[in-house]
């Protein structure tokens, strides 16, 4: 019968003295102590590598900070990756490298590549919204911290301020983005899981509060208003034009006189630039080609419809038509984007297809096949629609207030 190696005690190590030359102390089963001349005491693991053979050391660290019983621990680790062919050097190289790697991916490094991805998926100006709201309540504290090290409990105490402010919308866009982006690391594999997922309940959610718009019946008190409104043209007109075209006001803003085709009587605005990166088709009302002459003297020479009087090569700010109606005295009453749901209410009340609408307003359909057959099935429709549209925008200001006429009798 084999005799079974003798084990090293804690006396033994403690004992042991440095000699002219260096000396192991075996443990048995590949683990030895070595003493080193200085008086140093390093444990050796000695072993074969898998496949090769050949005979190699591994260090498990220095007495006695790594006691007998730990390195006796990372022995038993080691026998059992060499049990499963796995060299146990190579294997504590990998980690390390991991661990490296999982330092640098920081928050603030993956947000920078999640709004890559995401601003594919989302007009430029929304995303950058979202990513300006992570830069001022979570990346100056968060930012620096691996992305595996952060915790639901450190989010929940960064996003406090927002909540005890009320800032309740603001708080719920940031921890919806906190989460895209821990779904994105979990996704290509950075972490294994998310562990913000639960955060929101941690807040009061925000009261659902939809854009302030007008009723149809208030809209003669608007077009009069908008007609003798103190403001620049082009800001009045384009407001006229956000209402007849029933866009958001980024693409208003943006409109561009490439993307206006008069022959087809056609406004075809590009994937990129609309909210869920699709493209949308608007059929142009007569009033609505209308006020492309109006504008034409005073922007025909630009690459955009609205350009900016401040800024040049560039489009009038998203916010003008906000900051105009403010102005004009419907501070609280009605934003620019209340102009879409003042046309949707006023269509859905004449009973119009709600298909035909939707589609009008590009909102998204889930259902791909079913989007792209709309939008081509519904263009004559909504031709008739719009046309309707504007025709009930001129009819409620008894044909006199509206901008077209105002011009046409200041020449």
């Amino acid at each position: 019968m084999a005799k079974t190696p003798a084990q090293l005690t804690n006396t033994q190590i403690k004992n042991a003295k440095p000699k002219e030359k260096e000396y192991s102390l075996s443990d048995g089963q590949k683990l030895a102590l070595r003493i080193k001349p200085s008086g140093n005491k390093v444990w050796i693991f000695t072993y074969q590598r898998p496949y090769t053979k050949k005979r190699t050391n591994l260090g498990f660290g220095s007495y006695p900070e790594v006691s007998l019983a730990s390195a006796r621990k990372l022995r038993t680790e080691a026998l059992i990756l060499l049990a499963d062919n796995i060299d146990p050097q190579e294997h504590k190289a990998d980690l390390r490298q991991k661990n490296e790697l999982a330092n640098l991916n920081t928050l603030e490094h993956i947000a920078g590549q999640w709004y890559e991805v995401k601003k594919t998926s989302v007009s430029a100006s929304y995303s950058q919204k979202i990513y300006r709201s992570l830069e001022l309540h979570i990346l100056p504290k968060l930012g620096k911290l691996p992305i595996h090290k952060i915790t639901a409990t450190q989010a929940i105490e960064v996003l406090k301020p927002l909540s005890e402010a009320g800032k309740l919308d603001m708080l719920k866009r940031v921890t919806q983005a906190l989460n895209q982006i821990m779904t994105f690391a979990v996704n290509t594999g950075i972490i294994l899981h998310n562990p913000l997922t639960k955060i929101t309940s941690a807040f009061k959610a925000p009261d659902k509060r939809h854009q302030p718009t007008l009723a149809p019946s208030e809209l003669p008190e608007l077009m009069k208003a908008l007609s003798y409104a103190n403001i620049h043209l082009l800001t009045r007109v384009m407001i006229e034009w956000q209402l007849h075209t029933m866009t958001r006001p980024s693409e208003t803003a943006g409109a561009r006189w490439e993307e206006i085709d008069l022959k087809a009587e056609l406004w075809n605005i590009p994937a990129e630039r609309m909210k869920m990166k699709r493209p949308h088709t608007i059929p142009l009302s007569p009033q609505a080609l209308e006020l492309l002459e109006i504008i034409k003297p005073h922007s025909g020479d630009c690459e955009f419809l609205f350009p900016s009087d401040m800024k040049k090569g560039q489009h009038r700010n998203t916010q003008t038509a906000n900051m105009a109606l403010k102005r004009m005295g419907y501070g609280g009453r009605l934003v620019a984007h209340g102009l879409r749901a003042l046309a949707s209410t006023t269509l859905n009340e004449h009973e119009f297809n709600p298909d035909v609408i939707e589609a009008a307003l590009a909102h998204t359909d889930k259902n791909e096949i079913r989007a792209a057959y709309n939008r081509a099935q519904y263009l004559e429709k909504r031709k008739v629609m719009m046309c309707w549209w504007s025709n009930e925008i001129d009819g409620k200001n008894n044909q006199s207030n509206n901008i077209t006429n105002i011009i046409k009798e200041q020449k």
